[in-house]
């Protein structure tokens, strides 16, 4: 049974930076600072409709523009749809929709993602939110790009690409 909207295309890709210890995020935040991996997840999601948690939005504290912005959340937001329930939001989005934090979206989004875009980040800082583990028996790595870092850049980079096995 599917969770899409009617009309909705098949995509949903999930997009996230994961430092080697697993860290995506401290104290609300990203424990790094990569401008050109923010042009990277830019270029992955313009278009798309974008589900994240709660705490993810508060981090950004407002719609990323020329998305659609759902927020999973039992709360009402000012500014934002938002939706009970991955779910719910998969039903509600129309096109392709990447899934970009935090943990809880992540974890129960390996249920319906086609695809993983991550950023994996050259560094092990310290954090208190990690990626869920990525399972080898649903997901396969079929691209390592090196990402070419800047000088604004804290860390180094590649890029990752993993595709639901059938």
């Amino acid at each position: 049974m599917s969770l899409r909207g009617e009309g909705a295309a098949a995509s949903i890709i999930m997009v996230a930076a994961v430092a080697r210890n697993g860290v995506i995020g401290r104290d609300g935040d990203l424990p790094w600072r990569i401008p050109s991996d923010l042009k990277h997840f830019k270029a992955l999601t313009l278009g798309r409709t974008v589900v994240m948690g709660r705490r993810t939005w508060e981090e950004l504290g407002k719609p990323l523009p020329r998305r659609r912005n759902l927020v999973v959340t039992s709360r009402t937001i000012e500014g934002v749809e938002t939706v009970p329930s991955l779910p719910a939001a998969l039903a509600a989005a129309r096109g392709p929709v990447a899934l970009i934090g935090g943990h809880a979206i992540y974890a129960e989004g390996m249920d319906h993602a086609d695809e993983i875009h991550l950023t994996r980040v050259d560094g092990a800082p310290n954090g208190d939110t990690v990626f869920p583990a990525i399972d080898p028996a649903r997901f396969r790595r079929v691209a390592t790009v090196p990402g070419e870092r800047g000088p604004r850049d804290e860390y180094g980079f590649q890029f990752e690409t993993y595709v639901r096995l059938s």
